[in-house]
């Protein structure tokens, strides 16, 4: 399987600027090894959720590949079934799935998400459907 970053879909964390950095950062120094996305983000784009095995290049501010990262699971639960394993490896230093929450609804309610879902008074709850993804970092 090919770890050639330039012939990969390309994984984007954030939106450009000081969050996709500090997450980007959290990935190459190995303490990211999660994800969570909604779902209503992939219907949205009409893409499908990402598969185990899959690879992509992970991407920085400035969409330049910087990481190849392989899928090793997912699964998609309500908000509320999130759990602390999930939110602790996701490498933005979380000690409580409500501290993880709490950060994750201010990112999901921002303007720029709910501008990228084309509905400005989105918001979640406990039943919000979202995606986890784990995944390893590729250094072969």
């Amino acid at each position: 399987m090919t770890t050639d970053p330039t012939s990969l879909p390309t994984a984007c964390f954030a939106f450009p600027g000081p969050l996709r950095d500090r997450l980007v950062a959290a990935i190459l120094d190995g303490s990211k090894t999660s994800t969570t996305g909604l779902l209503a983000e992939y219907e949205q784009a009409d893409e499908p959720l990402p598969q185990v095995g899959s690879r992509s290049a992970v991407v920085d501010s400035a969409d330049r590949p910087v990481a190849v990262i392989e899928v090793t699971g997912v699964r998609v639960v309500p908000l509320a079934e999130v759990d602390l394993a999930h939110a602790v490896d996701e490498g933005e230093g979380h000690t409580s799935v409500a501290q993880w929450r709490a950060d994750h609804e201010r990112f999901w309610h921002s303007p720029d998400l709910r501008a990228a879902l084309g509905d400005a008074a989105f918001t979640v709850d406990d039943t919000t459907p979202v995606v986890l993804e784990r995944f390893q970092l590729v250094t072969e």
